[in-house]
């Protein structure tokens, strides 16, 4: 029951801007799962579901695709609650932030340790990275999209 009910949380929740636990626990009721608000506060710390930004300025309940071992559960969140785009030009990437937390986002993608990233300097919403080279950029870019499915 709890590997079905885990299931539905994240079929509900890409399918729903959900930012309540309340809220979350009324539509597991109305699709025949019964919860209380104690067993989805348990159900959000097992799943690690986290808080990000919605299209309407309001949070939601997300989940990651695949959380990076080599990151980490703080720097994850940094980099999917604060990045906003990213794109590169030959050996540069250029990462936009939500205003105030560029370096933030640096200091995760220096915790990453890629061995592509020469290094990053961080405004107030941008972040400047220096790749070897611009196939190496483009490879951290991917591998960015892919931990945060901006793709």
């Amino acid at each position: 029951m709890k590997s079905a009910r885990h299931d539905k949380i994240i079929e509900l929740i890409q399918q729903y801007d959900i930012d309540t636990q309340e809220e979350l626990a009324a539509r597991l009721n109305a699709a025949g799962f019964k919860v209380t608000q104690a067993t989805v506060s348990r159900d959000i710390r097992a799943l690690k579901l986290m808080k990000v930004a919605g299209k309407d300025g309001k949070s939601r309940y997300a989940i990651l695709a695949e959380p990076s071992a080599e990151l980490g559960d703080k720097y994850t969140r940094i980099l999917h609650d604060a990045l906003t785009s990213l794109d590169v030009g030959q050996n540069m990437l250029v990462i936009r932030t939500v205003p105030g937390m560029a370096m933030g986002v640096a200091a995760a993608l220096d915790a990453l340790k890629w061995k592509e990233i020469l290094g990053s300097i961080a405004g107030d919403d941008t972040v400047m990275c220096v790749a070897r080279d611009g196939e190496q950029a483009e490879i951290v870019a991917e591998k960015l999209k892919g931990i945060l499915k901006l793709c």
